[in-house]
C-alpha cells in the first residue's frame, strides 16, 4: 500500500510539473484516497459513510433523472438575483457613506447595526411577510451581500490619497468626472474583494435559507435527503457545493481581484 501512495504521489508531480493547472486538483488526491481506504476497511456503515464510488453512481442518477441540473440551476440563479441586486445597491450606497459626512454620521451605525444581525434571523419574519419563495430566498442573499460591498466600497474611497483628489480638482475636474475617474478606479480593488466576499457569504446562506424554507436548489437536495435518510445524496450536496464555489472563487473571482489590484490598485512595482 505504501509503495502504491508513492507511486500515485510521483506521478501526480509529474503531471502537475507538465500542466500546472492540475496543481489545484492534487491536495484533493489524500483526502479522496483518505476516504476511500475508510469505507472499504468498512470502519463505518456504508449507511453512514458512502464511498467516492457510491457518491459518483449517484451524481450520474441524479443528472440522468434530471433532478441535479435542474436543483443546481435553480439555485444559481437564485445566487446571481440576489448577488445582482445586492451589488447593485452596495456599491453607491458605499461610495456616499464613503464621500458624504453627513451620510456617514447617519448610515454606518445603522449598517454596524444590521450587519450584526445574521441573515438566518430574518428568516422567521421574511417567511410571513412574503411566505416559501423566491422573494424570501433573494431577500436574504441580497443582504447577506449587501454589508461586504458596503463596508470594502466605504473602505476603498477613503483610502484613496488625498493628493489624487487636489490633483484632479487643480485641474478643473466635475463632480462627475471626480466619480468616473478618480474615487471608481481607486475604489475599485476593494470594491471587487468586497463582491468577492459577499459572494462566499451569498452561497452559504443561499443553501441555508434552501434547508429551511426551499422546494428546490442544493440545499433543498440536501435536506430531502436528510428526510430519506440517504447519505449519500448529502455527500454529493455537499461536494458540488464545494467544486462549483472553489471554481468560481479561484478560478473567476480570484484572478479578477488580482487583475484589478494590479491595474487600479496604485501597486508600486
Amino acid at each position: 500500500m505504501k509503495q502504491f501512495l508513492l507511486k500515485m504521489w510521483s506521478h501526480c508531480v509529474r503531471l502537475t510539473a507538465r500542466w500546472p493547472s492540475i496543481a489545484s486538483i492534487v491536495p484533493f488526491i489524500p483526502v479522496v484516497a483518505a476516504w476511500w481506504i475508510v469505507t472499504e476497511l468498512q470502519i463505518f456503515p456504508r449507511a453512514f459513510l458512502p464511498g467516492p464510488a457510491d457518491v459518483v453512481r449517484s451524481f450520474g442518477a441524479l443528472v440522468y433523472m434530471g433532478i441535479l441540473p435542474a436543483y443546481l440551476q435553480d439555485s444559481i440563479v437564485r445566487l446571481v438575483v440576489g448577488a445582482f441586486w445586492g451589488v447593485a445597491l452596495g456599491i453607491p450606497l458605499g461610495i456616499l457613506v464613503g464621500l458624504n459626512q453627513r451620510a456617514r454620521t447617519a448610515l454606518w451605525p445603522l449598517l454596524l447595526f444590521f450587519q450584526a444581525i445574521g441573515d438566518i434571523a430574518w428568516l422567521p419574519i421574511l417567511v410571513i411577510w412574503f411566505g416559501y419563495g423566491l422573494t424570501t430566498i433573494t431577500v436574504v442573499i441580497v443582504y447577506t451581500v449587501i454589508f461586504p460591498v458596503v463596508l470594502n466600497t466605504v473602505l476603498g474611497v477613503r483610502s484613496i490619497p488625498i493628493t489624487l483628489h487636489r490633483a484632479a480638482q487643480s485641474l478643473g475636474a466635475s463632480r462627475i468626472r471626480m466619480l468616473w475617474e478618480v474615487v471608481l478606479p481607486g475604489a475599485l480593488p476593494n470594491i471587487v474583494t468586497g463582491l468577492r466576499n459577499g459572494l462566499g457569504y451569498g452561497w452559504r446562506a443561499l443553501i441555508a435559507t434552501e434547508i429551511i424554507v426551499g422546494t428546490s436548489g442544493i440545499g433543498f437536495l440536501m435536506f430531502d435527503a436528510r428526510r430519506s435518510g440517504s447519505v449519500v445524496e448529502i455527500l454529493l450536496g455537499m461536494i458540488i457545493l464545494g467544486i462549483l464555489w472553489y471554481i468560481v472563487d479561484s478560478w473567476i473571482l480570484a484572478p479578477i481581484e488580482r487583475a484589478t489590484g494590479q491595474r487600479w490598485g496604485l501597486v508600486t512595482r
